[in-house]
């Protein structure tokens, strides 16, 4: 089985959905899907129980996958969560952080720097994923670490979708360096604090957010109408 291939469907399926290509209760059709991207239904399926877990997705035995767009209170407290695993995440980091994990992470945030002048939201998302797999590593915790990932595959889309609006990539990695500074200076507080504040959506994060959402769920019951006419 071709994961990467799987992943590469996930992926598209996924911005498909939180952008309003598909509306709330939507069938996926495995055979018009299987042709658009080319592939074999194997990488498709597989796709389809990553989106499911990701909660994207229902999966009915004998019906098929069924697109399910969360609530926006279920996304809020998913980033209340969020915010706080990772907080304690960069507390313990800033205290048992390797010197070659700490270098991964520099490597990271110049990455994503280059992405963030380049105006390359989808570079810059990929390189700030592995900014924050690498504070989940360097927290010394494997439960605490495993239990934010997978919190944070959950979240994958939106936080996608939070990057795209304007400005966002920048005000991200002026926190980014303010965390790898704290993780330099073994300043546990500041790292706590930084992530906390790095995740949690709130005030002007929580408006643009929901906007960004409405809009998709909008475009979305928009386009089933216009097929049910």
């Amino acid at each position: 089985m071709n994961t990467r291939l799987a992943d590469h469907v996930r992926e598209a399926l996924e911005q498909m959905i939180v952008t309003g290509d598909f509306a709330d209760g939507e069938r996926l059709d495995e055979i018009r899907l299987a042709e658009r991207f080319n592939v074999s239904r194997t990488p498709l399926r597989e796709a389809f129980q990553a989106l499911a877990a990701s909660g994207l997705v229902q999966l009915l035995p004998r019906r098929g996958a069924f697109v399910r767009h969360p609530a926006f209170h279920e996304i809020i407290e998913m980033f209340e969560v969020m915010a706080e695993l990772e907080a304690v995440c960069g507390r313990l980091a800033a205290r048992r952080v390797t010197p070659q994990t700490l270098e991964q992470i520099k490597a990271t945030v110049i990455a994503c720097e280059c992405a963030a002048h380049a105006g390359d939201s989808d570079g810059y998302y990929r390189e700030n994923e592995h900014f924050h797999q690498l504070v989940y590593i360097a927290s010394g915790n494997d439960f605490l670490a495993n239990e934010a990932q997978r919190l944070h595959k959950r979240l994958q889309p939106f936080r996608r979708m939070q990057l795209r609006v304007r400005g966002r990539m920048i005000q991200s990695l002026s926190e980014h360096r303010l965390i790898l500074t704290a993780l330099e200076t073994g300043d546990s507080t500041t790292a706590e604090a930084g992530l906390r504040e790095h995740v949690a959506v709130q005030g002007s994060k929580f408006n643009d957010l929901m906007a960004s959402y409405k809009r998709s769920n909008l475009r979305a019951h928009s386009q089933l109408v216009s097929m049910r006419e």
